[in-house]
């Protein structure tokens, strides 16, 4: 069954055809973090694909995943594309290696999740917020609900875990 909601003015569409997609959002939906496992291999992958992209194995089976990780990369948007960013801008989108898999199937490669810097209720971080983020800040997921049956998975700062010293965060002109 699609899915459609709109996030910020934007619409979001799932296609009936887009099988893995659906599962996925199921999941986040719920507040839950799933990923699919490779029958095969055993690997987890990011994003949802219909075959693994390590061994070709069409099977897989969705697993609950602990949605924790350290901010890999980032990217700040001072200009936004979208109408509705406008009001929220500068704001962050993150790209997290989460720690389950970490240097899995070779040493440099993680599951990594892209999402928003939200606050912990799911709506996007005010600027105080963003200036604190860095590589190397700890993450964990929330949800940002759109609509019945469709929310986006977004980072917040993990207050629970420890936090680097100095994260590195690209030089301000």
């Amino acid at each position: 069954m699609a899915v459609h909601g709109t996030y910020l003015g934007m619409p979001l569409d799932i296609n009936d055809l887009d099988v893995e997609n659906l599962a996925y959002f199921k999941h986040c939906a719920s507040h839950d973090f799933h990923l699919q496992r490779c029958a095969a291999c055993g690997l987890l992958r990011y994003p949802p694909t219909t075959a693994c992209p390590w061994c070709a194995s069409p099977k897989a089976q969705w697993m609950p995943v602990e949605a924790r990780g350290a901010v890999h990369s980032y990217t700040e948007v001072h200009h936004a594309i979208q109408p509705a960013f406008k009001a929220h801008t500068p704001y962050l989108v993150l790209l997290v290696d989460l720690d389950t898999q970490k240097g899995k199937p070779s040493e440099h490669e993680a599951l990594r999740v892209l999402g928003n810097l939200v606050q912990p209720n799911g709506t996007l971080a005010p600027q105080d917020m963003v200036k604190r983020v860095g590589i190397g800040t700890r993450v964990r997921m929330v949800f940002s609900d759109v609509a019945p049956g469709l929310a986006l998975p977004q980072w917040t700062i993990d207050d629970s875990a420890p936090q680097p010293e100095k994260v590195w965060r690209y030089p301000i002109e």
